[in-house]
């Protein structure tokens, strides 16, 4: 999966899980493990969004050249 991949599927999960929770036809055990795997889901999002900021912002090694990026 690649990190824009990773982090459509954060966002899909995290809106499904959301109209399952407003459905409110969850048992109050299911509602929970559901709130707590949006928790997970959200953290791994952070982290991933983390991983690029940390990425876009180290500048490349030396002896390494930034390759050019079609923004048309």
């Amino acid at each position: 999966m690649t990190g824009i991949d990773q982090l459509e599927y954060f966002s899909r999960q995290l809106e499904d899980a959301a109209a399952q929770l407003r459905g409110g036809e969850l048992e109050p055990e299911q509602a929970a493990r559901l709130v707590e795997e949006c928790a997970r889901l959200a953290g791994d999002a952070a982290n991933e969004l983390d991983r690029r900021v940390r990425n876009a912002a180290d500048p490349p090694a030396p002896g390494q050249t930034t390759l050019p990026t079609d923004r048309a």
